[in-house]
């Protein structure tokens, strides 16, 4: 080993760097996180027949049933009505939060593969 120790390798300002950038990373992840939380996503399905809105934790907070589309002679299109809204609500929460994070990720040039 040479004269005053190990002297290649990682220089301590980049690891310093990776550091802040990795802790500036887990501060915009949980900013993120909290604000997709604290969003609502609605979807209508039937044209405007049926509305459901599922909060950014994915747990459904309403359902809207326009009442002419109540027919005791045709419930499974109300049933078909209400999925096409609830899985409407969860495909945009899901492409919301993959936006996100890839915009997240984008940012992480220095860190590659840590998500």
């Amino acid at each position: 080993m040479a004269k005053g120790g190990f002297r290649g390798g990682f220089p301590g300002g980049n690891q310093m760097n990776m550091v802040r950038q990795a802790q500036k990373m887990q501060q915009d992840f949980l900013k993120m996180q909290q604000e997709l939380e604290a969003t609502n996503f609605e979807f209508s399905s039937g044209g405007g027949a049926v509305k459901a809105t599922i909060t950014g934790t994915r747990e459904l907070s309403a359902i809207e049933i326009k009442p002419e589309v109540v027919d005791p002679d045709d419930v499974e299109m109300l049933q078909d009505l209400i999925l096409a809204a609830v899985n409407g609500a969860l495909k945009l929460s899901d492409e919301k939060t993959s936006q996100s994070m890839a915009k997240l990720q984008g940012g992480m040039g220095g860190l590659p593969g840590l998500f």
